[in-house]
């Protein structure tokens, strides 16, 4: 019974990974004006909040206790790095673009 509460709490955090990542990008997107500081910073920026999500929710919380996913690089990638392909492929395939939206002037 503990296993299949940590295979649904791991499955349950990944889904939260991937809309923090689909988040960070959007957000991202929307406030950098340029095209590569939008990706520079989805690239850098997003891993290091899911590694740090990730460290509060394993840790503190027994999120994934009883799966054995084989070693830590297979979870860290479960965790992190397919999240942010997911969340990324979410913004760009899924979301209208950020050109399409009509700002009014600040000015």
């Amino acid at each position: 019974m503990l296993a299949l509460f940590g295979f649904v709490s791991l499955l349950g955090l990944v889904a939260f990974h991937t809309l923090l990542a689909g988040v960070a990008t959007r957000f991202f997107r929307l406030r950098l004006s340029t095209a590569w500081g939008s990706v520079v910073y989805t690239v850098v920026l997003t891993p290091i909040l899911l590694f740090v999500s990730t460290l509060v929710f394993t840790g503190a919380l027994p999120v994934g206790t009883g799966v054995d996913v084989g070693s830590p690089t297979l979870l860290a990638g479960l965790l992190i790095g397919l999240p942010i392909v997911l969340g990324v492929a979410i913004d760009y395939l899924y979301l209208t673009p950020p050109e399409e939206y009509e700002l009014p002037d600040t000015r």
